[in-house]
């Protein structure tokens, strides 16, 4: 069975309002709506988490199952969005760039908590800790030059230019980005 995070699931996520215990919230995060609910528990098996472990997750309504592994889209909630929205210049700079419905902060918890999974992997758990711990924009504003350095090590150039011209457009929403380089490595610079 397949099991995606519900909206209150994110929100446990995001702000750490039912304070979940560690462990189940370690579960919580790993959870994607594309992996099984075993192959869930045999990556993080060593942290004594076990299918009554996924089970009281559904019961508390932070996860649900799903048919497939691809997820379902949200009509209701994303469709009406862009027509909620009053125009305006700020609107109309920032629909392009944050996905309908989410605020900078949810844009950028996902492309991180997303982005660490796809690209780093395993080793990118610890980055992914601190995603968790972010309580703010300047957070994971912190996290920006750690992450791109983990990708590049991970993926390489290319991958670690295109995540982060995502990254600076929703880190730096409406405002100036960063300076004109960024150093990840002392042997290498990735221009801008």
């Amino acid at each position: 069975m397949i099991f995606d995070k519900t909206d209150k699931g994110r929100e446990e996520i995001a702000t750490r309002k039912y304070q979940l215990a560690s462990r189940l919230r370690t579960l919580l995060v790993m959870v994607d709506g594309k992996q099984t609910g075993d192959g869930l528990l045999q990556k993080i098996g060593g942290l004594g988490l076990n299918e009554e472990s996924l089970a009281e997750l559904e019961k508390n309504g932070f996860i649900q199952a799903i048919l497939s592994a691809v997820p379902a889209p949200e009509p209701v909630s994303a469709a009406p969005q862009p027509q909620v929205q009053p125009p305006g210049p700020v609107q109309t700079g920032t629909a392009d760039i944050l996905p309908p419905g989410q605020t900078q902060f949810e844009a950028i918890y996902h492309f991180y908590t997303e982005t660490i999974k796809s690209t780093i992997g395993l080793r990118g758990y610890g980055l992914q800790l601190k995603v968790e711990k972010a309580a703010s924009i300047d957070d994971f504003t912190q996290l920006r030059d750690p992450y791109l350095e983990a990708v590049l090590k991970a993926k390489g150039k290319e991958i670690a230019r295109s995540l982060r011209a995502r990254l600076d457009q929703l880190l730096y929403l409406g405002e100036a980005a960063p300076p004109t380089t960024t150093i990840i490595d002392p042997n290498t610079t990735l221009p801008e």
